[in-house]
């Protein structure tokens, strides 16, 4: 693989795993902070009671955004000339990317199970548009992509409809940005298959019962090392902003989770305490705003976290909203259960987006 290339897929896996790690661990904060110490207590009760809140509905969106230039985003993955640096085209894309996922339910979701769900969505946007977007809706997932722009952004050809053989002829609405469909059923039997083709199975999610045991081991954690303060800022809007030293977080956190490893997903490896003497010795905030007591956007400065240079800044925001469009698209073309994930170049995309 060109050095280049390899580049550019190290790069933007290190950015969206820093993405879900801190969007998940904002979540995980607000959920955890109500057993937080008495001084305390106040503020982590409204961030309780604002997620549950939240679990209340039947139709919820979040949205996770960048909020930074190509240039912080640049200094934040590494120091010009180093094998890390961020390729220039890669840092504008990351600039306008924005994710959103969106779920509506018949109950609430607190109380949904998968039967429950109307459909669901995850649209990847970037400065001139949708990038990718699938939905999952009644007996099928369905799929468009902007194949030229990932292709122009990953430094990777991509064939056009007219280059693709008369075999997959289905795959051509791809590379034109078109919808196309499939059998949910099926996509689940092909992820397994792939899964159990390359060994263990690292798609596996985590039960109910262990969730809760990742949850119990961290609350002590959060209580000890987690501080809150508020601020009114009127007009119904609060921010609560929760500040803890980085590694000693971490640290803690892994230390309460060493026992449950085995109970973890195969192929899930906790950092070890070399990995952790090398994380950021430095205090993180995250700011939590409450309007009218519903939690709407959690904001974290991931530029904390890296040696910037002072002044810069990487505001990674979450907000939350009423779910956008999940129904189905009407229109798509039906991918043959044959052909996924068999040889096809957009297997990864149909199988869940590939490196986003």
């Amino acid at each position: 693989m060109p050095v280049a290339l390899r580049r550019r897929e190290n790069a933007i896996t290190v950015i969206r795993k820093t993405v879900i790690a801190v969007g998940s661990a904002a979540v995980l904060l607000a959920t955890a902070a109500a057993c937080g110490t008495v001084q305390n207590l106040s503020a982590g009760q409204k961030v309780d009671q604002a997620v549950d809140r939240l679990g209340e509905q039947k139709s919820l969106a979040f949205e996770l955004d960048l909020d930074a230039d190509s240039d912080a985003l640049t200094t934040l993955a590494g120091e010009a000339g180093s094998e890390e640096e961020l390729p220039p085209e890669v840092a504008k894309f990351l600039a306008g990317l924005r994710v959103e996922v969106s779920v509506k339910s018949k109950k609430a979701l607190a109380d949904s199970g998968e039967k429950d769900l109307i459909g669901t969505s995850v649209r990847i946007e970037g400065a001139e548009g949708v990038l990718a977007e699938y939905r999952v809706v009644g007996d099928f997932t369905y799929y468009r992509a902007d194949m030229r722009a990932l292709g122009e952004t990953m430094g990777m050809p991509v064939p056009t409809a007219e280059q693709l053989p008369e075999s997959e002829k289905e795959f051509r609405k791809v590379l034109e940005g078109e919808w196309v469909k499939i059998d949910t059923s099926a996509l689940e039997e092909a992820q397994k298959s792939e899964s159990s083709s390359g060994g263990a199975d690292e798609t596996a999610g985590i039960d109910a019962k262990t969730q809760q045991k990742i949850i119990n081991a961290v609350r002590g954690v959060f209580a000890h090392e987690v501080t809150l303060s508020t601020k009114d800022a009127g007009d119904g809007t609060e921010h609560i902003v929760a500040k803890a030293n980085f590694r000693d977080l971490i640290t803690g956190i892994i230390d309460k989770l060493g026992p449950l490893e085995g109970e973890l997903p195969p192929g899930t490896e906790l950092p070890t305490a070399k990995d952790l003497k090398d994380a950021p010795n430095k205090k993180v905030a995250v700011d939590l705003t409450l309007k009218n007591g519903d939690l709407t956007q959690v904001e974290v400065d991931l530029a904390v976290l890296a040696d910037a240079p002072k002044g810069t800044k990487l505001p990674l925001v979450m907000k939350f909203t009423d779910a956008g469009d999940v129904s189905a698209p009407s229109g798509a073309t039906a991918i043959p259960t044959d052909m996924v994930p068999g040889g096809s170049p957009f297997a990864g995309g149909l199988l869940g987006g590939g490196e986003f």
